[in-house]
């Protein structure tokens, strides 16, 4: 139910404010959805269950990893940096979420108006490892 209410806040919230919409990269076996949005556009509720920090301040980093052939949710270990203009970085720490057959990863990351951050993540299972790399501008309202 939970996936179904952050789902809902989501995609409420892009119709509220400007967000990048979710992204895919296909990595190796692995098709790899990632998004990043501001964590006021989560419901108080919603937030308070996945113990997510709601601040303009505050960015959230979701991230879900599927088998490319069957589009299954793949269970993996996530770890990176968000580094910023000035070359400061930032240690993700990436929390698991299970909901029915999902799995989703998410992690928080300080922003401010017109912070531009680069993600550089490791993604591995067992032997498999990929890195997936993005960069986003983040605006304050």
């Amino acid at each position: 139910m939970k996936i179904y209410l952050l789902a809902a806040s989501l995609v409420l919230g892009m119709f509220l404010s400007p967000v990048q919409a979710e992204q895919k990269k296909v990595l190796g076996p692995w098709d790899v959805h990632y998004i990043a949005f501001d964590s006021t556009m989560i419901d108080a509720k919603i937030a308070q269950s996945y113990q997510l920090q709601r601040s303009k301040y505050q960015a959230v980093l979701n991230i879900s990893v599927l088998n490319s052939s069957d589009q299954k949710a793949q269970q993996v270990r996530i770890s990176g940096t968000a580094t910023d203009l000035t070359q400061k970085q930032i240690e993700l720490s990436f929390r698991e979420v299970k909901e029915g057959d999902a799995i989703y990863y998410l992690a928080q990351v300080p922003v401010h108006d017109q912070k531009h951050l680069n993600f550089k993540l490791d993604i591995w299972q067992g032997t498999e490892n990929q890195k997936l790399e993005f960069s986003q501008v983040f605006y304050i309202d």
